[in-house]
């Protein structure tokens, strides 16, 4: 990884983008890997997710944004609208040196932007397992975004500020994504 994580960021955002924009009416009650997730409930986190990392790199507290944002009738709409602002911002190169306060901690734009891209990544293959498209994820972001993962997201103490369930055991010849989900606590 480079410095500079936006340009993978913005890869996680297409591809979370492309599965939000897809999903269709009747997969909403489909449950998702998250134990307390339908897919209803997995885009209004995604939503939350998009207005948090903009407001966390614009000097803002990500946690005055709810875990879930509800009462959304149009998500693909409510998330471009989203991603325009963060688009916004993610142009202002000063974001990657400016201290962010994030729901677990205070860090680099830099590096709360690379968190915020393992957390797309992840939340990308658990709508896709949901809605049956793993097929459409992208397997080569997986591969980048694993070893920050597995650097910042610690393997032990899970739970409470770390949200991810204890690491499912993978092949280590498995598919990139298989290997996030499985460090991330799901099961592929």
């Amino acid at each position: 990884m480079t410095n500079d994580p936006r340009a993978l960021f913005v890869r996680a955002l297409d591809q979370t983008q492309q599965l939000v924009d897809t999903t269709g009416p009747d997969d909403l009650d489909r449950q998702t890997p998250c134990d307390e997730y339908d897919v209803r409930t997995l885009l209004g986190h995604l939503l939350t997710v998009a207005a948090r990392i903009d407001l966390a790199l614009n000097g803002g507290d990500p946690l005055t944004v709810p875990v879930v944002t509800t009462g959304v009738d149009d998500v693909p709409a409510a998330w471009k609208e989203r991603r325009v602002a963060l688009d916004a911002t993610l142009a202002d190169d000063s974001i990657l040196g400016r201290i962010c306060k994030l729901p677990w901690g205070t860090f680099p734009g830099a590096a709360a932007i690379a968190a915020y891209t393992g957390e797309l990544a992840t939340h990308a293959w658990d709508l896709a397992t949901a809605t049956g498209r793993r097929d459409q994820l992208d397997e080569e972001l997986a591969a980048q975004v694993l070893p920050m993962v597995r650097q910042y997201v610690p393997a032990e103490q899970r739970g409470g500020h770390i949200p991810f369930g204890p690491v499912v055991p993978v092949a280590a010849d498995a598919p990139p994504y298989d290997q996030l989900a499985g460090w991330q606590g799901r099961r592929p």
